[in-house]
Protein backbone atom coordinates (compact mmCIF):
# COMPACT_ATOMS: atom_id res chain seq x y z
CA UNK A 1 0.00 0.00 0.00
CA UNK A 2 1.54 3.48 -0.77
CA UNK A 3 1.98 6.58 1.38
CA UNK A 4 1.83 10.18 -0.04
CA UNK A 5 3.45 13.28 1.39
CA UNK A 6 0.50 15.92 1.00
CA UNK A 7 2.72 18.38 -0.21
CA UNK A 8 1.73 19.39 -3.70
CA UNK A 9 -2.19 19.06 -3.60
CA UNK A 10 -3.59 21.46 -5.80
CA UNK A 11 -7.05 23.58 -5.82
CA UNK A 12 -8.05 24.97 -8.93
CA UNK A 13 -10.99 27.12 -9.56
CA UNK A 14 -13.02 24.65 -11.92
CA UNK A 15 -11.30 21.92 -13.34
CA UNK A 16 -7.66 20.47 -13.18
CA UNK A 17 -6.89 22.60 -15.90
CA UNK A 18 -8.48 25.93 -14.56
CA UNK A 19 -7.15 28.48 -12.50
CA UNK A 20 -4.85 27.45 -9.61
CA UNK A 21 -5.51 29.15 -6.48
CA UNK A 22 -2.65 30.23 -5.30
CA UNK A 23 0.02 29.85 -1.72
CA UNK A 24 -2.49 27.53 -0.37
CA UNK A 25 -0.67 26.29 2.88
CA UNK A 26 -2.69 23.62 4.23
CA UNK A 27 -6.19 22.40 3.77
CA UNK A 28 -9.34 20.69 5.98
CA UNK A 29 -11.77 18.37 4.67
CA UNK A 30 -14.31 18.00 2.89
CA UNK A 31 -15.88 16.32 6.05
CA UNK A 32 -18.06 14.24 4.12
CA UNK A 33 -20.61 12.06 6.45
CA UNK A 34 -23.71 10.19 6.31
CA UNK A 35 -26.99 10.89 8.39
CA UNK A 36 -28.71 7.87 9.86
CA UNK A 37 -32.30 7.04 11.14
CA UNK A 38 -32.26 4.92 13.92
CA UNK A 39 -34.96 1.90 12.73
CA UNK A 40 -34.38 0.07 16.35
CA UNK A 41 -37.58 -2.07 16.93
CA UNK A 42 -38.98 -4.08 19.80
CA UNK A 43 -38.08 -7.07 17.69
CA UNK A 44 -34.35 -5.85 16.57
CA UNK A 45 -32.18 -8.81 17.26
CA UNK A 46 -30.37 -8.73 20.41
CA UNK A 47 -31.94 -5.43 21.33
CA UNK A 48 -29.07 -4.12 19.39
CA UNK A 49 -29.78 -0.77 17.67
CA UNK A 50 -30.15 -0.64 14.25
CA UNK A 51 -30.14 1.98 11.56
CA UNK A 52 -30.71 2.89 8.09
CA UNK A 53 -28.61 5.73 5.83
CA UNK A 54 -30.41 8.68 5.12
CA UNK A 55 -28.91 12.23 3.30
CA UNK A 56 -25.29 11.96 2.40
CA UNK A 57 -24.14 15.63 3.69
CA UNK A 58 -20.99 17.05 1.40
CA UNK A 59 -19.80 18.92 4.18
CA UNK A 60 -17.17 21.99 4.81
CA UNK A 61 -14.03 22.54 3.01
CA UNK A 62 -11.29 24.80 4.85
CA UNK A 63 -7.92 25.59 3.85
CA UNK A 64 -5.38 28.18 4.74
CA UNK A 65 -3.68 30.50 2.61
CA UNK A 66 -0.46 32.81 2.23
CA UNK A 67 -2.92 35.73 2.01
CA UNK A 68 -1.77 38.46 -0.95
CA UNK A 69 -4.35 40.84 -1.20
CA UNK A 70 -3.37 42.03 -4.89
CA UNK A 71 -3.46 38.15 -6.33
CA UNK A 72 -5.84 37.48 -8.72
CA UNK A 73 -7.31 34.44 -6.97
CA UNK A 74 -7.63 36.04 -3.75
CA UNK A 75 -8.41 39.81 -4.21
CA UNK A 76 -12.54 41.35 -4.73
CA UNK A 77 -12.64 41.52 -8.50
CA UNK A 78 -13.94 38.70 -10.47
CA UNK A 79 -12.27 35.29 -10.05
CA UNK A 80 -10.92 36.19 -6.27
CA UNK A 81 -12.20 34.15 -3.36
CA UNK A 82 -13.69 37.85 -1.93
CA UNK A 83 -15.52 38.33 -5.22
CA UNK A 84 -17.05 34.67 -4.73
CA UNK A 85 -17.88 35.10 -1.48
CA UNK A 86 -19.91 38.43 -2.04
CA UNK A 87 -21.25 37.17 -4.93
CA UNK A 88 -22.86 34.66 -2.78
CA UNK A 89 -22.93 31.74 -6.05
CA UNK A 90 -21.36 28.25 -6.17
CA UNK A 91 -18.64 28.12 -7.87
CA UNK A 92 -16.65 24.61 -9.34
CA UNK A 93 -13.44 23.24 -7.12
CA UNK A 94 -11.12 20.49 -8.00
CA UNK A 95 -8.51 18.93 -5.52
CA UNK A 96 -5.59 17.20 -7.33
CA UNK A 97 -4.11 15.05 -4.84
CA UNK A 98 -0.31 14.21 -5.21
CA UNK A 99 -0.58 10.75 -5.79
CA UNK A 100 0.68 8.31 -8.39
CA UNK A 101 -2.65 8.59 -10.34
CA UNK A 102 -3.45 12.36 -9.76
CA UNK A 103 -7.19 11.33 -7.75
CA UNK A 104 -9.27 14.46 -8.27
CA UNK A 105 -12.15 15.65 -6.34
CA UNK A 106 -14.59 17.97 -7.71
CA UNK A 107 -17.32 19.72 -6.34
CA UNK A 108 -19.70 22.70 -6.32
CA UNK A 109 -19.19 24.89 -3.61
CA UNK A 110 -19.75 28.59 -1.83
CA UNK A 111 -17.22 30.42 0.20
CA UNK A 112 -18.71 30.89 3.33
CA UNK A 113 -15.69 32.43 5.09
CA UNK A 114 -12.81 34.67 4.52
CA UNK A 115 -10.87 35.72 7.77
CA UNK A 116 -7.46 37.49 7.17
CA UNK A 117 -4.49 37.23 9.79
CA UNK A 118 -2.19 40.13 10.51
CA UNK A 119 0.38 38.89 13.29
CA UNK A 120 3.05 41.38 14.22
CA UNK A 121 5.24 38.82 14.33
CA UNK A 122 4.01 36.73 11.25
CA UNK A 123 3.12 36.35 7.81
CA UNK A 124 -0.20 38.03 6.43
CA UNK A 125 -2.46 34.86 6.38
CA UNK A 126 -6.30 33.89 5.75
CA UNK A 127 -8.72 31.01 6.58
CA UNK A 128 -11.11 30.45 3.89
CA UNK A 129 -14.39 28.41 4.53
CA UNK A 130 -16.51 26.60 1.61
CA UNK A 131 -19.80 25.18 1.54
CA UNK A 132 -20.07 22.71 -0.44
CA UNK A 133 -23.42 22.44 -2.59
CA UNK A 134 -25.02 19.00 -4.46
CA UNK A 135 -23.21 15.20 -5.01
CA UNK A 136 -19.02 15.63 -5.62
CA UNK A 137 -17.43 13.75 -8.18
CA UNK A 138 -14.98 11.59 -6.29
CA UNK A 139 -12.34 9.70 -8.78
Amino acid sequence: MAKYAALGTKLYKGTSGGVLITQVKSFDGPDLSLDTEDVTSHDSTGGWEEVVGTVLRSGELSFEIVYDPVDATHKYASGGLLYDFVQKTANTYTFVFPDTGATEWTISALVTGFKPSNPHDGSLTADVKMKITGQPTLA
